[in-house]
This record gives structure tokens, sequence and C-alpha cells, in this order.
């Protein structure tokens, strides 16, 4: 199989992450590197030899390419996303997809009319123990859900100074688009699509400008509901901590990145998935397949694998789109009105980002989602 030419556009930190992981894979070829900083690209030339580039308008129109890894920050993402698709070239861009959900739902649209593979760095899809929920979840071990809980915490900003890009309003977005929308991708990842929210809470503790905790109910067709809480100012952990429950008629399970605990009440149906009456725990050690290479955990590798199979063969598992990154920022721009107070975030009259935005998803979202 001939190697999949990639070209790398951004060398932040998820940039270099993804540069460390697209040389070691044994399909990819890494055709070039674009970033605005010049020092970082003569670095990489003289050591590395990678072909280098400083605008990524250059880079598309003199290179051939079967796809891009998109890792800059958010708010460049949409030229950079589209432009890319305008050339039918396969793309993975990183999280948050776009700052606008109008915009992430007609890039989701191109991709989908032309037939390209797009992949949304959402991570957390890919880590063993929140796909081991999922599949437990499916083969309704727990029964009708009625109620999830999704948190997300971590130490990013803990004083008022010395803030990044990820803590500006108009790049980064805040602690809502940065670590709440990991929480609301999962969210979505199990129950689908939200059809609204209420109670939602953005508050700032040392930023100027954009939130550093989120709170919010989400809520979802057929009655069920989902609280979320996130804080990236929270020093009591060393770094990000995702954590999910799901509340069932018929059980629980609860996730985070080391393990799956699943809770059920049936005896017969914990023995037809190979369960126990009761408690149960699968660690991530068990359940992680191996990866070619480890960088900060398997699921990055995990991720960009998946992506390159999909460019190489036309065919894999995607499960991450940009449809479903889109359907994740819509329910961000739903939080945000609501957080404001605009009028018509409650039921009888959903508060979403355009009415005829709205019809346009409901085209795209699968029946019964």
């Amino acid at each position: 199989m001939a190697k999949v030419k990639i070209a790398l556009i951004g060398l932040g930190k998820m940039g270099i992450s993804h540069l460390a992981i697209l040389r070691a894979h044994p399909d990819v070829e890494l055709v070039a590197v674009c970033d605005p900083q010049g020092f970082v690209l003569d670095g990489l030339s003289k050591y590395t030899g990678l072909k280098t580039y400083r605008q990524f308008t250059d880079l598309l129109a003199n290179e051939t390419l079967d796809g891009v890894v998109v890792a800059t920050p958010s708010r460049f993402h949409d030229d950079i996303v589209r432009a890319a698709l305008e050339q039918d070239l396969a793309v993975f861009c990183e999280k948050p997809f776009s700052l606008d959900a109008k915009v992430a739902l007609e890039l989701a649209e191109l991709a989908e009319a032309r037939g390209l593979i797009n992949h949304v760095g959402y991570h957390y899809r890919h880590v063993a123990a929140f796909r081991e929920a999922k599949r437990l979840l499916d083969s309704g071990v727990i029964g009708k859900v009625h109620h999830l809980r999704a948190e997300a915490y971590g130490p990013v900003v803990l004083r008022p100074k010395g803030s990044t890009w990820r803590s500006k309003k108009n790049e980064g977005g805040g602690c809502l688009y940065d670590y709440a929308s990991h929480a609301i991708d999962l969210s979505g990842y199990f129950l689908g699509a939200a059809s609204h929210v209420s109670g939602s809470v953005l508050r700032s503790v040392f930023s100027e400008g954009v939130d550093d905790e989120v709170y919010s109910t989400l809520h979802y067709e057929g009655g069920v509901s989902a609280q979320l809480a996130a804080n990236w100012s929270d020093e009591s952990h060393r770094k990000m901590s995702v954590k999910m429950k799901l509340w069932g008629t018929g059980g629980s399970i609860e996730a985070d990145r080391q393990e799956v605990r699943i809770f059920v009440r049936d005896a017969r149906v914990a023995q037809a998935n190979g369960l126990r009456q009761g408690w149960n725990v699968r660690n991530t050690t068990e359940l992680t397949e191996e990866v070619w290479f480890y960088l900060r955990g398997e699921e990055y590798s995990a991720q960009i694998d998946r992506f390159v199979t999909a460019v190489a063969t036309g065919a894999g598992e995607n499960v991450s789109t940009f449809r479903t990154a889109a359907q994740t920022d819509r329910v961000i721009d739903m939080i945000v009105d609501d957080a404001s107070g605009r009028p018509g975030a409650m039921p009888q009259q959903v508060k979403r980002p355009n009415r005829a935005i709205d019809r346009l998803f409901a085209i795209f979202e699968p029946k019964g989602a």
C-alpha cells in the first residue's frame, strides 16, 4: 500500500504531538509542515529535512497531498479546513472544530457533499474505557438511560496572569470550548444530539473575558437529561480529568481514563453480556489495544491511525466526524445563549443559534438519534 501523503498545519503543543505521531506512522509520508513562526520552521528544516511553509495557502498550492492535519489555534480552523476541502483533501482537525456553529455545519456539509474523509480530534472517543462504556450502553446492559453526568476538571488557568491563546475569547473560547467541549462531545457520543439546555452558568475565576468554569443541564429527546460540570482552574487535578456516569433502568455505568465500572441489576442480562449481577470493573489495561507509537496517551495515536486508514482505504471506523463536532458546537452555542439570559432556552421555546441551521441539522441527523 502506498503511503498516505499528509501535511501538518500548526506546530503548537498539539501540532508538535501530531508531528511526532505522523513521523512515526508506518503508512504516512509527512510531506510538509506549516506554521507562521520562523524559528520553529528553521529548526525542523535543519534537523529533520522536512519541507516547511509559513502560509497554508502556499502549502496547499504547491504540494500533492491526500490529506491535512490542522492543529492551529481554533479561530484559524474555518479558513484552513474550507480551503483543504475545496481541494478535495481529507481533513483531520483539532477540537473545538469551529467557534461558529453555523460555519461548523457548513464545513460538515461540504465534506459530506464531496465524499471526503473528515475527523475531529475529540480524542476521548478513542479512550478504551469510554469506548467500552459506549459498547455496553448500546448492548442494553443498563436498560433505558434516563440521566448522565459529564465532568471535566484540570489545572489550566490558576492565576490572573499568564493566560494562553486558549483563554482568549476570540481564539480559544475559554473553558467552555477547551474543556467542557470534551464532556459535551462524549455526552453526544453516548446519547446523540441534545435538543436544548437550561440552567447554564459560565463563570470566570481568574480569566478576563472568558469562563473558567461551566455548568449546565442538557436535555435530550424522550426526557433524558445530562448534568455538565467543567472547571479548568481546579488545581486538585494534576492534568485534565474527564468522568462520565450514566444511569439506566437496569443499572449504571461509570467511566474515566482508568476504568469502567458497571452495575447490573438483572442476573440474566449480566450473564448474557459476560458480567455478573452487581458491580463489575474493567481496567483500561485490559481494554486498550496496542498502538505503534505512544505519546501522551494511546488515544492520540489511535485517532490518527483511524484517520490514515480511512484515507488509505476509503473505509474504516470514524466516531468523531465534522457533523458530530458541529453538533457539539451547536450545544456550546445554546449554553452561551442560556447563560447570557437570552429568552427562549426552555423546552417550550428552544433557543438555538439559527432556525435555518436547525432545519439543516434535522436533515443530517440520523433518525432515532
